[in-house]
């Protein structure tokens, strides 16, 4: 069972294509134990990529496989559940799918891979939007978000694809109070960088839109749900931040029913790129991951033989993250202090989830922030090759994501500390493990949604328990319950040849922050089937937190989802 053989083919089928839907709801079967009486009426909703692999030779990046949203229903008081899956009907996927020859042909692409059967050299089909990264639903709708385009709208029940969401056009409008806000918070240069840099901006938007097909801007999937104003906070960057040393993010919060309730908008003087992000009640907060344009890259990625992403590199020039603290409104900037020179936290990190961030007074009469997150090394960060992707032999080699010495390199729970004086200037920057009881790699943090933006005592994450000897780092075959008020940590594992995906939290509405339960799918690759596992939060670390597991049909197994969604009903 843990021979190096079972490694490279358990980790391979974690993401074989299911090309079947099930547009028709089944019921699931209840493997072990029994769906408890408090368990809330709602849908767990799990996107994620479905199909990898077409007819014609060609394996795409796991980041590029086409969209398949998964919905597990529950009927409230212990009724059972169903479970229901469609692909998001993109336009690439209306393109690269024939219905009714059941066949597939990948013309695009996409950022992260290599075609075999389809045209490489001058393919600039690269914006390959395969919604397949992150889902919400909100103000009644449900939306599939991927990292460079619009997002999908999809029926809430039916999961039939409604079409393209012009979420960005919603805050296009007037209903943004502060037209200047850009331009009092971008840093200046020099007059002759700056210039040069306004220049190349306009030189590239044409060729971006006009022959690679990119959004002037591009909607990032990770968005953030403010319980407390009852908001959704998003936001977009601008197509030719990729290539060029600024930045720009432009923030929207909308209201329950999807009215813009604000726009800012800010410049920064930093080549970054952001997957994830976080706010406060006054900040929101970016922790920068620097690159840089790789030149022969980009060369070798406009001939086709590599991947479009190996353009750019991560750049590890400075030994330290920049964490900016952007004033969400125009009272949080009224201390004076220049927004847009970032705190620098002293490792350097690349930042990959934000499980939580609050904001607190202290004695001294300024501010005490702290954040809740997963980061890895720039090391060890490669752009194309996560997952292990490997498009010379359309496999994925799992001795990436496990090497030798990833222990340390690998995503890990971490806590930042930024203390504030009344001005705003940092008096002291920290970071450091979020347990020092749980050191092995870990991502996904997930709270009690009910506590984000303030002070929270669990963090929920995916893990890495180390029980398999040729893949000890990735995939996470355990969760990871860790008590930041104390650093204690609890774990839970599956066991034999299984996986697990991102743990998401069901609140029961009890008095304690650990109320409620925890959801994630269990893969059990070697036989072919998933589970979804329903965990006793209070109970994770003991032998009886298994409440129930719900075995999806064999015909129906699914590839390992990204993020998922709790909706209640």
């Amino acid at each position: 069972m843990d021979s190096l053989s079972a490694a490279f083919w358990d980790y391979n089928l974690l993401f074989r294509s299911q090309r079947a839907e099930c547009r028709d709801p089944v019921a699931l079967r209840v493997a072990e134990g029994a769906i408890p009486p408090d368990f809330p009426a709602g849908t767990y909703y799990l996107a994620g990529p479905g199909m990898f692999t077409d007819d014609h030779g060609s394996t795409v990046h796991p980041l590029d496989g086409h969209g398949y949203l998964r919905a597990f229903r529950f009927g409230g008081a212990g009724e059972g559940a169903r479970y229901s899956a469609r692909y998001v009907e993109t336009a690439a996927k209306r393109e690269e799918h024939d219905a009714g020859a059941a066949s597939w042909r990948f013309t695009h692409r996409g950022p992260f891979s290599v075609l075999q059967g389809g045209a490489r050299v001058g393919n600039v089909k690269v914006m390959k939007n395969v919604a397949n990264t992150s889902v919400l639903r909100w103000g009644g709708r449900v939306l599939c978000l991927w990292e460079g385009g619009e997002p999908y709208e999809l029926h809430p029940r039916t999961l039939e694809t409604l079409g393209p969401f012009d979420i960005l056009g919603l805050g296009a409008g007037g209903a943004a109070p502060d037209g200047d806000a850009a331009e009092r918070h971008r840093r200046r240069r020099p007059w002759l960088q700056e210039a040069a840099i306004d220049v190349a901006a306009r030189l590239l938007r044409p060729v971006l839109s006009g022959v690679f097909r990119m959004p002037a801007r591009r909607l990032l999937a990770h968005y953030k749900i403010d319980p407390e104003r009852n908001r959704l906070l998003m936001v977009a960057c601008n197509a030719e931040d990729m290539l060029l040393p600024r930045s720009n993010f432009t923030f929207y919060e909308f209201d329950a029913d999807f009215a813009l309730v604000q726009k800012r908008e800010f410049v920064l003087p930093d080549h970054l790129m952001i997957h994830d992000w976080t706010f406060t009640d006054k900040h929101y907060v970016l922790l920068g991951n620097r690159i840089k344009l790789d030149v022969p890259g980009s060369l070798m990625a406009l001939t086709g033989t590599h991947p479009m992403i190996a353009a750019l590199a991560v750049d590890p020039s400075r030994q330290s993250t920049p964490v900016y603290l952007l004033p969400r409104s125009p009272e949080a900037e009224a201390g004076g202090r220049d927004w847009s020179v970032p705190v620098e936290a002293p490792p350097q990190m690349w930042s990959v989830h934000v499980g939580n961030a609050f904001e607190e007074p202290d004695a001294r009469g300024g501010t005490t922030l702290r954040l809740h997150m997963s980061g890895c090394s720039y090391q060890w960060f490669h752009f194309h090759r996560m997952f292990g992707y490997n498009w010379m032999n359309k496999k994925l080699d799992p001795a990436f994501m496990n090497a030798a010495k990833g222990r340390e390199l690998l995503p890990r729970l971490v806590q930042v500390s930024i203390d504030l004086d009344k001005g705003g200037a940092c008096r002291e920057c920290s970071v450091r493990r979020l347990s020092d009881q749980w050191t092995r790699p870990a991502d996904f943090p997930a709270i009690n949604p009910s506590f984000a933006n303030r002070r929270n005592r669990f963090v929920y994450s995916g893990a890495a328990s180390g029980s398999r000897r040729f893949l000890p780092f990735f995939p996470f075959d355990s969760v990871v319950k860790v008590d930041v008020s104390d650093g204690s940590a609890r774990l839970w594992s599956v066991a034999g040849r299984k996986f697990v995906g991102e743990p998401v939290f069901v609140p029961t509405g009890g008095r304690e922050e650990d109320d409620g339960y925890v959801l994630l799918v269990e893969y059990a690759v070697s036989d072919h089937r998933c589970h979804l596992v329903v965990l006793d939060a209070r109970k994770i670390g003991e032998s009886n937190a298994v409440v129930a597991k719900l075995e999806v049909p064999k015909h129906l197994t699914f590839p390992m989802g990204f993020h998922g969604f709790w909706a209640d009903e």
